[in-house]
């Protein structure tokens, strides 16, 4: 069954013009443009008879069509001068932009609508939060802490040894906390990093997180003397 088209179908002539053509499976660089006048010129008739409005600029392109049909029947008597440029050529130029023009609509809708399923939060000052967070009952900053426990995972991954199968019962922060307590209350000052004697992703992360409790709630002080020197742990003042 036939799908009977409407003027409102379609956003200008150019939309009408490509609309047909597709429809006539012809290349946009060849119309055949005397059946594709025919066809639009049909098309306006058509819409006459529904007695709907037909705006000037479908008008317009009927015009132009019908030049363009005109300069292709007429013979060319100028065969040795320089062959004329193709009668065509304008319109589809015309049809190649406004074709690029609906490629490029169609992808940002197709993103428009992929862009509704994300969600997002709106900036915040952070600046509060950075403060709070400076210093963590020491000199030493959050990220001089992540600094240094990212270097020590990664020389731990380098120096493990391979084809080693370890097997670790799982280790909470809190028993962490508690071992860390028990081995500043012998030594009073420790290396940051002998902290860390199991080389297990759950054992690091929990000692880290157990440090952070810790240095957060002012029972540990960590300190650095110089950038390039270790962060070593010991007992807070106040403790």
């Amino acid at each position: 069954m036939e799908v009977e088209f409407k003027i409102q179908d379609f956003e200008g002539p150019l939309d009408l013009l490509l609309h047909l053509i597709k429809e006539s499976k012809m290349d946009i660089m060849n119309i055949e443009i005397e059946s594709i006048t025919k066809q639009y010129v049909d098309f306006l008739e058509k819409q006459e008879k529904m007695n709907l409005e037909i705006s000037s600029e479908y008008l317009v392109m009927a015009a132009e069509l019908m030049e363009i049909k005109s300069k292709m029947l007429l013979p060319n008597n100028k065969i040795e001068e320089e062959e004329e440029a193709d009668p065509r050529e304008e319109l589809m130029n015309r049809l190649l932009e406004y074709q690029a023009y609906k490629d490029i609509t169609k992808l940002l809708q197709e993103k428009e609508l992929l862009r509704q399923d994300i969600y997002t939060k709106s900036p915040e000052n952070m600046e509060e939060y950075r403060e709070e967070s400076k210093e963590i009952c020491s000199n030493v900053t959050l990220d001089d802490l992540m600094d240094a426990f990212l270097k020590y995972y990664q020389r731990k991954i380098e120096n493990r040894p391979l084809n080693t199968k370890v097997t670790v019962n799982e280790i909470s922060i809190s028993t962490r906390r508690h071992e860390i307590k028990n081995i500043l209350k012998e030594k009073k000052k420790v290396s940051f990093f002998e902290l860390f004697p199991v080389a297990t992703k759950e054992y690091i992360i929990a000692t880290f997180l157990a440090i952070l409790e810790m240095a957060k709630s002012k029972e540990i002080r960590l300190v650095q003397e110089d950038m390039s020197d270790e962060i070593t742990c010991e007992v807070c003042e106040n403790e």
